[in-house]
């Protein structure tokens, strides 16, 4: 154990997360919605500007507030931010976010929803929300994995796990619909 020291830690609260899977067309809803801290981020030498955006494709996710529930979070955050209704839902992990300074954990689900007419803008006006949504074949969003076009952790680390259970999970879902 080394000397006593004071750290500051950035008191986030948690959040959950949810990818929208429709295992019937194959098809991931992501969504895309500009981000100002990436905006920041990306200013850094260290970013190519001409090959990256601060308009993120992302998964819906949420903060929970006092007394809400994970799962409560991610099935509002369905419908306000892609106007989609998850049917049945299955918690898959939680992890910590940056646990050197934040306290933040992410709470991530996979839900089942109708990508059949997924699209549009959608959020919430009070919140100046702007979200673009996205119904994406589960082959391509794994080229865009592949290409690099997803740049946040709370979007790459589902999506890796679903790539990974992907053809095992298509045959259970479409067993059981």
């Amino acid at each position: 154990m080394g000397a006593e020291i004071d750290r500051e830690i950035f008191e986030r609260g948690h959040a959950a997360a949810c990818l929208l899977y429709d295992p019937d067309l194959d098809k991931l809803v992501l969504i895309e919605q500009f981000r100002a801290g990436a905006l920041a981020a990306l200013a850094s030498p260290w970013f190519d500007e001409a090959e990256t955006s601060p308009w993120l494709i992302e998964i819906v996710a949420g903060i929970l507030e006092d007394g809400e529930e994970p799962e409560a979070v991610v099935r509002r955050e369905a419908l306000e931010e892609a106007g989609c209704v998850i049917g049945h839902i299955e918690p898959l992990f939680n992890y910590l976010v940056s646990p050197g300074d934040s306290s933040e954990s992410m709470f991530v689900f996979l839900g089942r929803v109708d990508a059949a007419n997924a699209g549009g803008v959608h959020g919430l006006k009070c919140e100046g929300e702007d979200i673009r949504v996205l119904a994406v074949d589960a082959q391509e969003v794994f080229e865009m994995l592949d290409k690099v076009c997803i740049i946040n952790g709370m979007t790459l680390i589902p999506l890796q796990w679903f790539r990974a259970h992907h053809e095992e999970l298509r045959r259970r879902w479409l067993g059981s619909s």
